[in-house]
């Protein structure tokens, strides 16, 4: 071969190579970025090719497909009672994409989950149309309907827990949306979108999972909890050694209590009528690592809990003052909690002090086939059993004789814990109104723990409380659990 020949086939080896190259990097390299990039409709074509599968609530689906017109994508989503649920499924829409179990779940719901890559290529031989699967969820219908009814025009958000099993029974938020109404990609579903995406309400945002807010006085139940595990307190009934007033450490501030009978309160009378010079004087006794401590292991500053959407990590501040920890006490100062976390604090304390790991699906599903089950794990040991029921007993006190008196119900023994968290600069905003709350079945054991924030009800300042606004949505939602369970 002469040296004109062996130089063009020597440059065009180098092309093949640069070309075989740059394929393989492509396919395996960039391949995820490429599939990924908002500008490949390809993706979404494929994803809206097909009919869903759907998300069920015990049996039914609160979900569906239609097909659509002029458009190149082929079907689009609907939702069943869609501001009930969006809380639960969040949305999956043609031109804005999907959040929440839609988009966590995708793989299943589209058919493209490598778990179903047998059926895949069996439903290429046998022409049989490509389908999705099933996400099975832990909601109990009623549980869902009856807080999404009480909260009404609240801004607020419910969130209730199988104490057992860690079973999520109820996730509202309130103002919601309905996901069907951008489902698409026309100009209608724009305009939605824009005005949901703007409003001044948040309403695109679950605030059971999403939002943190000062827990007030709910989370006298960790300190109190705190103080037991480490000690400080052995006897409920026994006076602690509280001053009125209480001078926060370090500092010439008076804690201001709301009740009386405070001075030399002991713990049990403290709780059923909130006294926050206690709670403070126990917060500084325990210390704030040991508080840390305590905190941590109801589930507090742990930014992973999926369940699987995943929840904003809930605070207790590692570094502060000791006048600011005896503040965070009483669920004030940096303490911020989601109502998902506090509903694990009351799930842990009615499970004798075994907190379960929360989780909201319990099966995925393709045809009559399982595919995943969850199996209930427990995430920590927040206090002993006997400290555990020691907190039960105070919980009980608070509904029977004090402040949660709202959340009784007839023939069933309920505990409870209100709070009235403060917040805005100078405390001069609407403050927000907690309960939280949990039910015996008479075994001793315990179906439901909920939480609930009403984070704006229009009430005037004075008539807000948690247990006026609260309790009686965590009562509702405690009573059709324990209905449904007859």
């Amino acid at each position: 071969m002469n040296k004109p020949l062996r130089r063009i086939s020597l440059f065009c080896g180098l092309l093949v190579l640069a070309l075989l190259i740059r394929t393989n990097w492509l396919q395996y390299v960039q391949a995820e970025e490429l599939s990924t990039r908002k500008e490949n409709r390809r993706v979404q074509i494929a994803q809206y090719a097909t009919e869903r599968g759907n998300i069920i609530v015990k049996g039914k689906p609160i979900t569906g497909s239609v097909a659509t017109n002029n458009s190149d994508f082929e079907f689009k989503r609907t939702y069943e009672e869609g501001p009930l649920w969006a809380p639960v499924t969040g949305y999956a829409s043609q031109a804005f994409g999907a959040t929440q179990l839609e988009s966590l779940e995708d793989g299943i719901l589209t058919g493209n989950d490598d778990r179903l890559f047998f059926d895949r290529t069996v439903g290429m031989f046998t022409g049989e149309k490509k389908q999705g699967g099933n996400v099975i969820t832990t909601l109990n219908p009623d549980a869902q309907r009856a807080a999404f009814k009480q909260l009404g025009k609240n801004k607020g958000a419910v969130a209730a827990i199988d104490p057992r099993t860690g079973a999520i029974l109820a996730l509202v938020s309130t103002p919601s949306y309905d996901p069907s109404s951008f489902a698409g990609n026309s100009k209608d579903d724009e305009k939605a979108w824009v005005s949901l995406k703007d409003a001044e309400d948040k309403n695109l945002v679950n605030r059971a999972l999403r939002e943190t807010y000062p827990p007030g006085s709910t989370f006298k139940v960790v300190t109190a909890a705190a103080a037991l595990e480490h000690g400080v307190v052995t006897d409920i009934n026994a006076p602690t050694d509280t001053p009125e007033p209480y001078i926060l450490p370090g500092t010439k501030t008076p804690m201001v209590n709301h009740a009386t009978g405070c001075e030399k309160a002991p713990l049990n009378e403290a709780m059923r009528v909130s006294c926050n010079s206690v709670f403070a004087n126990l917060g500084n006794k325990v210390t704030r690592d040991k508080m840390v401590e305590t905190a941590e292991k109801f589930g507090f500053n742990n930014d992973k809990i999926d369940i699987p959407v995943r929840a904003f990590a809930s605070v207790y501040d590692k570094k502060m003052s000791p006048d600011g920890n005896a503040l965070s006490s009483i669920g004030q100062f940096n303490t911020a909690a989601t109502p998902l976390q506090m509903a694990m604090v009351t799930a842990a304390i009615a499970n004798d002090g075994k907190l379960m790991k929360p989780y909201m699906v319990d099966q995925l599903t393709f045809n009559l086939d399982l595919i995943e089950k969850h199996e209930p794990q427990e995430m920590s040991r927040p206090l002993s059993a006997a400290n555990a029921q020691k907190l039960q007993e105070m919980m009980v006190n608070v509904v029977e004789n004090g402040t949660g008196s709202p959340a009784k119900i007839n023939n069933t023994t309920v505990g409870g814990k209100t709070g009235t968290a403060q917040h805005g600069e100078g405390n001069k905003k609407r403050p927000y109104a907690w309960f939280i709350s949990y039910a015996e079945n008479p075994d001793k054991s315990s179906p439901v723990a909920v939480a609930v924030v009403i984070e704006d009800s229009g009430a005037d300042r004075e008539n807000i409380s948690g247990g006026g606004l609260a309790a009686p949505v965590a009562k509702a939602v405690m009573e059709a659990v324990l209905k449904g369970q007859r």
